[in-house]
């Protein structure tokens, strides 16, 4: 059942039915053979991005489709609730364009922001290390300066769209501390830069999930993205906008896991009626619906701080821990209200339940959501 949603403007109404067309032309076909084999979407991006799909919170001066990030983010839940990997992937495009667009010099923004934004390439993020993922500042892969710009040394983790992507953008070391990381904006044609074969993942397995090696992989010092020593400032912000695009992801998910369920239950009967009418059951979908519901105001409330230009940081963890822990347990309710027919790959719940764990884990760990949510209430 589509969302009945309240936008800001007739325009964004248009683009949540523009979306939800591509979405169950493009996306709904694919999505079950694809999980299943592990097959990359190929073409599901470009689709998306010939629509103007993966450039819609950035401005349109460089080619972005300058919506608010209220709206930008239930594009995203649309997606989630029928490609929850596809989603995934446009948020992490998302999250590696803001590097560049909030930090980068204008002559860099006119050189490579519109390309990054007209949908004919995709961006990845590459933060974490085997050793270091909830640690960012424990990163090892080193920048050496030469005469002529880097030389990139080391192992990255976790890439989204690893292999795939047509740019990464990487934090490595140039220093020594938390001060001593900065952030490179990579071509994924770079001498010397290699992926390793896709993780073998409980869920999202259309989209690969890879690690990369850098074998002195050589950068002009053009592609140095703000200051040398800048990088952790740099990722940490960019994570802060990363966080929503999960949080809504979850929230999609969630929805349809919901959806999914009240349908079954409306046509499952036991003891003479639709198990729906049982108030056992009944309870335990409205239970469901008012995590989502909830889920969906939390990161809506953190989305319009961050429109309005005021701080979100707190916000925007609070949105990823509350979206992505209901979407953990409504996935789990939904394969409940299917009993054992949840429990098999006849029907998509058990797949759900398997994506929604992830969403606890990447972008930040729900218990360093915790902790950014304590030291700011401590600073407050």
């Amino acid at each position: 059942m589509p969302v009945d949603r309240m936008l800001p403007t007739p325009e964004a109404r248009d683009l949540i039915e523009l979306t939800r067309d591509i979405a169950d032309k493009v996306l709904e076909p694919r999505v079950v053979e694809c999980e299943k084999s592990g097959t990359y979407p190929d073409g599901a991006l470009p689709a998306l991005g010939a629509a103007g799909l993966l450039s819609l919170p950035y401005p349109e001066e460089f080619g972005g489709g300058g919506q608010p990030y209220e709206v930008y983010l239930q594009v995203l839940e649309e997606l989630a609730s029928r490609w929850a990997a596809v989603a995934i992937a446009v948020s992490v495009h998302s999250l590696s364009c803001h590097p560049l667009f909030a930090y980068g010099a204008d002559e860099q923004k006119d050189r490579w922001l519109g390309e990054m934004l007209s949908g004919d390439t995709v961006g990845a993020y590459s933060l974490s290390e085997a050793h270091a993922g909830s640690d960012a500042a424990a990163l090892r892969c080193r920048a050496e300066k030469t005469d002529d710009g880097y030389r990139i040394t080391g192992a990255k983790a976790w890439i989204t769209n690893g292999g795939r992507a047509d740019f990464y953008t990487l934090f490595a070391r140039t220093g020594e501390g938390s001060r001593g990381v900065s952030c490179f904006l990579v071509p994924a044609d770079t001498e010397g830069l290699s992926f390793g074969k896709p993780e073998q993942k409980m869920g999202l397995r259309a989209i690969p999930t890879t690690t990369a090696a850098y074998d002195g992989a050589v950068l002009p010092a053009e592609r140095l993205i703000g200051a040398e020593g800048q990088g952790l400032s740099i990722a940490f912000s960019a994570l802060d906008s990363g966080r929503l695009g999960i949080s809504a992801i979850a929230v999609g998910l969630a929805q349809r896991a919901l959806d999914d369920a009240v349908a079954y239950a409306k046509e499952r009967e036991a003891f003479g009626r639709h198990i729906i009418d049982h108030q056992g059951l009944g309870f335990l979908l409205a239970d469901m619906a008012a995590a989502v519901d909830s889920a969906r105001a939390t990161y809506l409330d953190a989305a319009r701080r961050r429109d309005a230009g005021l701080p979100y940081s707190r916000q925007a963890s609070v949105a990823k821990l509350v979206a992505t822990d209901a979407a953990m347990k409504v996935t789990t309710d939904a394969v409940q209200v299917f009993g054992g027919y949840g429990y098999t790959q006849d029907f998509p719940v058990e797949r759900y339940m398997r994506e929604a764990k992830v969403m606890q884990i990447f972008e930040g760990t729900n218990q360093i959501q915790r902790l950014v949510i304590a030291r700011g209430l401590a600073a407050s």
